[in-house]
């Protein structure tokens, strides 16, 4: 209920300042900060009590637990009486137990001279009134278990319990303003719902459709058209000449052999898309689609039919009796192939040593459709490492992301993208947007600051920083960095909080403006730009030293730090990984790591390797403690590592260099998020497969490409931010199964 409180505070005050009634305002700021309930909120009533305590205000304390007493505690039964007793008396024994720790003796006395006359005739204070006489309390026997500090947490936990449950106990009815919080609630849960009943219905409808094609496929067709697919031009003039026996004048060459081939197909299945169409022509437009995919195997279909023992012979050199043989055969083969389960057929038809028994493979599409309808259960039984509980789209932004990054409290997330807005928003419990930033010069970086959180960093394309705190909505700082390396690439604070590290780079000339949205992805010689790597304090908002950048001044594109800030891994365009020691503020190790510019790199969990995505289409993993040793080495598709490009109409194309993040690991270290043309693709590593990795789930939902992600653990379900070219942003909320 606090939570409520505090949000229709928020919007009452939002309220009053649109219609302009300021003195009211005034009134009303006046009145929540003498609010003695504090909005409902127990951490906040606790909060009030320790204050009290520790600045020594017994009246304060006394009169405030009063109000409690007469506010809520009376409201109670009898049966309650004692507990709230027993509260009491362990709150006033935290203060009296809080002087003697801090040699207050003037404070303790005082309190046993203006509570004597209540404490006398109660027995469990009976002992009491010698502590402030005794030279080391804390050793004795009956006192030393109240100065321990698990009894001091105890008793806050158990204050704490005790109003949580009288909040939801005795609270007076709601007024209806206070109702719309538990409605936005309510309404949000009944969507998901939906949701989740709106996919399975669609599921459910989906499975009966195709229980219906294969009854009608296995169950109307006649058996002589279930058998044209499977022989031949000569067989079908057999089946023919014996189901009338008139038509035995007719050439071996009737109207389906002109259309027919001669290999054989799968027995009695249709195309999916055509259910009404005739099984010669959904023959014909499987054997085109084969043929188009494969002109090799559709080169090999003319052949004549193979006999069963390896020879083969003209159609004209056929007699009935090895004609009726065969059609035996095939009889004894279709039924031995319905006999078995779907999923064996294609072992048995793969088994035979006859050429024509090769069937069309299904279209790519069908493939990855089956592939992940198996992802289920996961391959050969094994669960899915995550459940996708639920996607929401963040949809503010009107042109291509830039960036995306979460805050390191997981409650805040900042977008960038081409146009230079920034938009920072909430997304729990609800999606809502707590500010936007307009910016006259380009924008080119953005990064959160680690101590506070609230404050956020952005790199320009002028040659200036700003430091933006997001709560108070204003700019606290501008730095100006250098004039002559103007576009601010890449920016990483350090996890003390103390400083960042900026990478800027010179102008590139008329070939590629600041801007990430261009019609020429990359130059061709990325190491005619130069550039410097800065450490700046955030303290004194003052530079501190620039890194020497070994053979020469290049543009760096991307920076991290480690766990406590103590190593700094950088990637440029050189194609250069450079490890930095920040204690002594010099490059430890670098090493080639790539063909062309390196585009993204971070730490790994254990922070024994790093990974790196080039240019060159690489994803591979470092050992820092071994230079320019590979641990791994993967190829990723160009729409997981750039450039990244968006076709439209009259064949316009909008061509993105990477910028942001474009892998972020799980929790645990052992999945990575990547990009891909329709949302964020995830894998698992060091995986026993040969590629090194597996895809484990994609999470899709764009309908442009992903030029950007991220993924957040520091709530109890992991976030991963799918950022992508039309401006929209996917918030894919995963649940871990722990096995």
């Amino acid at each position: 209920m606090g939570s409520a409180v505090e949000r229709t505070d928020e919007h009452v005050r939002e309220y009053l300042i649109y219609r302009g009634f300021t003195s009211t305002l005034k009134h009303l700021d006046s009145d929540m900060k003498a609010d003695k309930e504090k909005g409902f909120r127990v951490d906040k009533i606790i909060d009030q009590l320790q204050l009290f305590i520790h600045t020594f205000d017994l009246n304060g304390l006394k009169d405030y637990w009063g109000y409690l007493d007469r506010r809520l505690f009376c409201r109670l039964e009898d049966i309650y009486r004692p507990t709230v007793s027993k509260l009491r008396t362990s709150l006033f024994r935290y203060y009296v137990v809080y002087t003697v720790q801090l040699k207050n003796l003037e404070k303790t006395q005082e309190f046993f001279q203006r509570q004597a006359q209540e404490l006398q005739g109660k027995p469990e204070w009976r002992d009491w009134f010698i502590l402030p006489f005794m030279p080391a309390p804390e050793q004795n026997p009956l006192f030393s278990p109240y100065f321990s500090r698990q009894w001091s947490d105890t008793f806050l936990v158990s204050l704490h319990n005790f109003l949580s449950v009288l909040f939801q106990c005795i609270n007076p009815p709601q007024p209806v303003l206070l109702s719309f919080d538990s409605e936005v609630q309510r309404t949000t849960c009944l969507q998901e719902e939906n949701d989740q009943l709106r996919h399975m219905l669609f599921s459910l409808q989906g499975e009966a459709k195709l229980k219906k094609q294969e009854e009608m496929v296995h169950h109307k067709l006649p058996p002589y058209v279930q058998n044209m697919d499977r022989l031949g031009d000569t067989e079908l003039d057999l089946v023919t000449s014996q189901r009338n026996p008139a038509l035995t004048t007719t050439p071996s060459r009737n109207f389906f052999s002109t259309f027919l081939p001669q290999a054989r197909r799968v027995p009695g299945k249709m195309p999916r898309g055509l259910p009404g169409s005739s099984p010669t022509q959904a023959s014909l437009g499987r054997k085109d689609t084969a043929a188009n995919q494969d002109p090799v195997a559709a080169s090999k279909e003319p052949r004549p039919v193979c006999s069963a023992g390896g020879t083969s012979e003209p159609q004209a050199g056929f007699t009935s009796h090895p004609r009726q043989r065969r059609h035996q055969d095939h009889e004894k083969e279709r039924k031995e192939l319905f006999s078995k389960p779907q999923n064996q057929m294609p072992e048995k038809r793969g088994e035979s040593g006859d050429p024509d028994d090769l069937i069309d493979p299904p279209p790519p599409s069908q493939t990855q459709v089956s592939g992940e309808g198996q992802r289920g259960t996961g391959v050969l039984g094994v669960e899915q490492p995550f459940i996708k509980l639920s996607q929401e789209e963040y949809g503010e932004h009107h042109s291509s992301i830039m960036h995306c990054r979460v805050d390191c409290s997981g409650r805040r997330v900042a977008s960038l993208d081409v146009d230079g807005v920034i938009k920072v928003w909430s997304f729990n419990p609800i999606m809502q947007t707590k500010a936007t930033i307009m910016s006259k010069s380009p924008l080119l970086s953005l990064e959160w600051a680690t101590k506070p959180d609230r404050l956020l960093l952005l790199g320009s394309g002028v040659g200036t920083v700003r430091l933006y705190d997001t709560d108070a909505k204003k700019n606290l700082y501008e730095m100006a960095i250098d004039e002559t390396h103007q576009r601010i690439l890449s920016l990483a604070c350090s996890p003390s909080g103390t400083s960042f590290v900026c990478s800027a780079a010179a102008h590139a000339g008329p070939g590629r403006s600041g801007s990430v949205t261009e019609t020429v992805p990359r130059l061709p010689n990325p190491l005619s730009v130069s550039g410097q790597l800065l450490l700046w304090d955030t303290k004194t908002v003052k530079q501190q030293l620039q890194f020497s950048l070994e053979p020469g001044p290049v543009a760096i594109n991307c920076t991290a730090f480690n766990h406590n800030g103590n190593l700094l891994v950088t990637g440029a365009a050189d194609g250069v990984i450079r490890l930095f020691d920040m204690q002594r503020y010099d490059c430890a190790m670098s090493w080639r790591a790539h063909d062309g510019e390196v585009y993204s790199v971070e730490f790994s969990y254990d922070e024994n390797t790093v990974f790196s995505i080039g240019e060159d289409g690489k994803f591979i993993q470092w050992n820092i403690h071994r230079c320019g040793v590979k641990q791994s080495e993967n190829s990723l598709p160009q729409d997981a590592t750039g450039p990244f490009v968006l076709s439209g109409y009259s064949g316009y194309k909008q061509v993105q260099v990477p910028r942001g993040r474009l892998f972020a690991f799980d929790s645990e270290g052992q999945h990575v998020l990547t990009c891909s043309n329709n949302g964020g693709l995830i894998y698992r590593l060091n995986s026993t497969s040969d590629s090194g990795l597996e895809k484990v789930l994609p999470l899709g939902g764009h309908k442009a490409p992903v030029v950007t992600v991220d993924w957040c653990s520091a709530m109890d379900c992991g976030t991963c931010l799918t950022a992508s070219m039309d401006g929209k942003i996917k918030l894919s909320t995963l649940l871990a199964q722990k096995s």
